[in-house]
């Protein structure tokens, strides 16, 4: 998910949200989304996945408040809600140059509209430390979304960007927790970063957005690879051949809600109900049965997330 402005958060949710979808089978997971940004209530957005077949959700983090809420978030409703938490790459140039700074993302001010003051890498620290305490609750089971986004972050702000990502990646390796990562316009950057730090055990690449090649570097490495609603865009064909590419035992599916609604219904609210129109996309895709493709994509969940 790259850092919007509240305004277009607003914007999308004011759109009629889409019907719901015929129901799975075979439930699977959401393995990333922002319930925190969505318009219907917590237990509304849960029982409207769950009536589809959808759970658990994995409720994830961009940024300190965020990453508490979805802590909280998912111990009031276990078993339901799982958390990730982390600093968005977008957020530690926020936090370290302060919002409007050369090199930072030109959205100048979070969710609520406000701008962040700089606050030196003492700050960044500071917030990391917080993010590792809430890593070791048991009910968080990825430190994430993290890694690395030069679409938005110039050379100053990737600097602090790539020292966020290795203390991110430390912090998953010291708790035993996966690690999700946004990787946007930076495969060579996060790919480069996780060989020097060591991957820890189980790496996500949430909204899978390589082509075939990457994914094939992914497979190599054991890497997950999860696929969101945009592998339904009519534009995406190169992201479906890197559906195609790879090992099924691999996949996994997310909404990034509420954004990146698939087909036909991009533009509008994206939300957890949504996921069966993305599997069913990923298993034409890869030539894969609709229950055989879910009953997968669920075992990889619990073995990415440990659920």
């Amino acid at each position: 998910m790259g850092r919007r402005k509240g305004s277009a958060v607003r914007e999308r949710n004011a759109q009629t949200p889409p019907p719901a979808p015929e129901p799975l089978r075979v439930a699977v997971a959401d393995s990333h989304t922002h319930m925190d940004m969505q318009t219907p209530e917590v237990e509304e957005v849960i029982a409207a996945a769950e009536a589809v077949g959808v759970t658990p959700l994995v409720q994830v983090g961009v940024d300190l408040s965020s990453s508490r809420w979805a802590a909280e978030t998912a111990a009031k409703h276990p078993g339901r809600v799982w958390a990730a938490v982390a600093l968005h790459p977008n957020e530690a140039p926020r936090v370290v140059h302060g919002d409007g700074a050369e090199g930072v993302e030109a959205d100048d001010t979070d969710w609520a509209g406000k701008a962040r003051p700089a606050g030196g890498i003492e700050a960044l620290e500071a917030e990391l430390a917080e993010i590792d305490a809430l890593a070791a609750l048991p009910q968080v089971v990825a430190v994430g979304e993290t890694g690395m986004d030069t679409f938005r972050t110039g050379p100053e702000g990737a600097r602090a960007q790539e020292l966020s990502f290795r203390r991110h990646i430390a912090i998953a390796k010291r708790h035993g927790k996966a690690l999700m990562i946004h990787d946007r316009e930076a495969h060579e950057d996060v790919l480069r970063v996780l060989e020097e730090e060591g991957a820890p055990e189980r790496v996500v690449f949430h909204c899978f957005s390589g082509d075939a090649d990457m994914a094939r570097v992914c497979a190599e490495r054991g890497y997950f690879m999860s696929f969101a609603g945009n592998v339904t865009f009519a534009s995406a064909e190169p992201l479906r051949e890197a559906a195609k590419v790879a090992p099924p035992e691999l996949v996994l599916v997310e909404t990034d809600a509420p954004f990146l609604t698939p087909k036909p219904y991009r533009g509008r609210p994206n939300a957890p109900y949504l996921i069966p129109l993305t599997l069913r996309v990923l298993a034409e895709t890869k030539g894969l049965g609709e229950d055989e493709l879910a009953g997968i994509v669920a075992d990889n969940a619990r073995r990415a997330f440990g659920f």
